[in-house]
């Protein structure tokens, strides 16, 4: 069971959060790369670069190996709902490394690994590509950042991956949750959270040093979701390692959303219960709503807040002015008037949709995540995803949300039975009042907190500010994992700090309608890194970034800008509405 589970959750996971790739376009034009060294000289520099006398910082570092890759294709198993791809890669070097090697918990072995590619023709330049979900795996090291454009490595840039101090193919346990036991060692808990992270960046710019005899000139992280929450671990705690960061959808509340999982699976669950019954049969969370039903939602979203950026043309770009108070008179317009039926909502659905939107709460009404915005991504499989699922496949909110829970993020872990029933039961006897103090609670054993090793919300950005780092944060507001309004909340209060001067070295690009990392009713393609890289090194800061919607979008190739919060796109009354410049950015 657990096996399936993981390569089903880290199936998709690796479609949409290991990169940042299919939400990153690249459009400018690549620095000169440094001039290439002969290929048989390479060849041997590389071969042989794992047998130098190497020196770290990290003592425990140990290169398991080195070998020369000849320029030619990498092909890429499909993403779901989309074909393959094969991307070019050039001459280069493939570093495979660990260091940390230890002995945790129940005798497992543990150890950080990362894995490295080196271009024969380099830029000078260092790209570190940020994990996905619970991490456990390597990475491939080539740093792509888009879904059809050459990826970081063949720019020339030496691009780092690493696996956060677990590994899905050895400390998978099925006694503990499987996948997720890596957080009953608080090592491998506290690694996978943020310690992980210094050590492999500051080993892999050894690495760089010693193989081409020079630093980095510029160094970038690119990460979403849990790759977003390590954007953000750099840019708190450990401002000096990169000159610039996009972290997307940032998971920078991961404990806390965990809690949002949790809350909806109770809230969706109460819709399929069968009378009388203490729990819910899961199999049925699908059932909560309907196609149609999600459909229905859609539509009163948009009758509500479509026009309200000047435009009814199936995007709320004015998101944050979609309140209850022009949705819900939509949503009861759909009222069944009798029973449940096909074409209409019922009152408890309706419910539902509005006590999830609210967020977690305990009994006394106080708020213990964040709000959800009414977003039109409701209808979009990759929002069903996460909170109901599908018939043949249970919610990740379940199957990944409350082994996260149980694992990682509360003190002390807790090991739930095989089986994604055991998950959701485990998820309905949650006791908002009683357990949720556990994300924050610490033991004899583990002396940091899960919200401690994993939540990076601090606004304090001063030390990355005064060493002159950027920070770019797209995030859509039909995430159905983390809340677009949490981002814009800590947005808000980095800004206050700053005194009103954030903008300065971090912009948030809203994108209305996208789900998680990518997808959804929405111009998902757009170009973060090359925006970043231009204000990182000339100074161009970005006010808007042009995007396109791709092709499983009601509108194939339509064009939007995105925004930086506080401003959104607003048609100008003119021009074709499919292009970006028949829009403008203003509050």
């Amino acid at each position: 069971m657990y096996s399936q589970l993981a390569a089903r959750v880290l199936r998709h996971l690796r479609a949409c959060w290991t990169l940042a790739a299919l939400l990153l376009g690249l459009s400018w034009v690549a620095p000169a790369h440094s001039q290439a060294a002969p290929a048989d000289a390479a060849e041997a520099n590389c071969n042989n670069f794992q047998s130098r006398a190497l020196k770290f910082s990290e003592r425990s570092v140990r290169l398991v190996s080195s070998r020369f890759v000849a320029a030619g294709p990498l092909v890429f198993p499909p993403n779901p709902g989309g074909p393959g791809r094969t991307v070019s890669l050039p001459d280069h070097c493939e570093v495979f490394g660990v260091l940390q090697e230890r002995t945790g918990v129940r005798g497992a072995k543990y150890a950080i690994r990362f894995h490295m590619r080196l271009p024969v023709a380099w830029n000078q330049r260092f790209f570190f590509q940020g994990g996905g979900g619970s991490n456990g795996e390597v990475g491939d090291a080539v740093g792509q950042v888009g879904p059809s454009l050459p990826p970081a490595l063949a720019l020339g840039y030496a691009v780092l991956t690493q696996d956060s101090g677990h590994d899905n193919a050895t400390n998978t346990d099925p006694a503990y949750n499987g996948p997720l036991a890596f957080g009953f060692d608080p090592l491998a808990r506290s690694n996978y959270g943020d310690l992980s992270l210094k050590l492999t960046a500051q080993t892999g710019k050894e690495v760089l040093a010693q193989y081409y005899g020079q630093k980095p000139r510029y160094s970038f992280f690119v990460g979403c979701s849990k790759g977003g929450q390590e954007g953000m671990v750099f840019a708190q705690r450990y401002p000096e390692e990169f000159d610039g960061i996009v972290a997307a959808a940032p998971g920078f509340s991961l404990p806390r959303a965990a809690l949002a999982e949790a809350w909806d699976t109770q809230v969706f669950g109460e819709l399929v219960k069968a009378p009388g019954a203490t729990g819910f049969d899961v199999s049925r969370l699908h059932q909560a709503f309907s196609v149609g039903d999600y459909g229905l939602v859609r539509n009163a979203i948009l009758a509500a807040c479509d026009k309200d950026d000047g435009l009814e043309d199936g995007i709320v770009g004015d998101f944050t002015r979609c309140t209850d108070d022009k949705v819900l008179p939509q949503l009861r317009a759909r009222l069944c008037q009798q029973d449940k039926a096909e074409g209409c909502l019922s009152s408890a659905q309706i419910a539902a949709l509005q006590r999830s939107r609210q967020g977690p709460r305990d009994a006394k009404g106080r708020a213990l995540y964040s709000d959800w915005g009414w977003a039109p991504g409701i209808s979009d499989p990759g929002w069903r995803l996460w909170k109901t699922g599908f018939p043949n496949m249970t919610a990740l909110n379940v199957t990944l949300g409350a082994r996260s829970l149980a694992s990682v993020f509360t003190t002390p872990p807790s090991v739930l039975p095989d089986g994604d029933q055991a998950a959701a039961d485990f998820q309905s006897a949650f006791d908002f009042d009683r357990d949720a103090a556990r994300i924050y609670a610490v033991n004899a054993v583990f002396k940091r907190s899960g919200w401690q090793d994993v939540g990076a919300r601090s606004p304090d950005l001063s030390a990355f500010q005064r060493r002159g780092g950027r920070l770019i944060v797209p995030h859509g507001d039909s995430d159905a994992v983390f809340s677009l309004n949490d981002t814009l909340s800590w947005y808000r209060e980095v800004d206050a700090r700053a005194k009103g001067k954030a903008a300065s070295f971090v912009r948030v690009f809203p994108v209305p309608g996208m789900c998680h990392c990518m997808g959804g009713p929405a111009t998902d393609n757009y170009d973060a890194f090359g925006a970043l890289v231009a204000w990182v090194e000339s100074g161009k800061a970005p006010d808007q970034i042009i995007a396109t919607a791709g092709p499983a979008s009601p509108w194939p190739g339509r064009e939007r800008p995105l925004c930086a919060y506080p401003q959104v796109a607003r048609y100008t009354g003119r021009g074709d509405p499919e292009k970006a410049a028949s829009f403008e950015c203003r509050i």
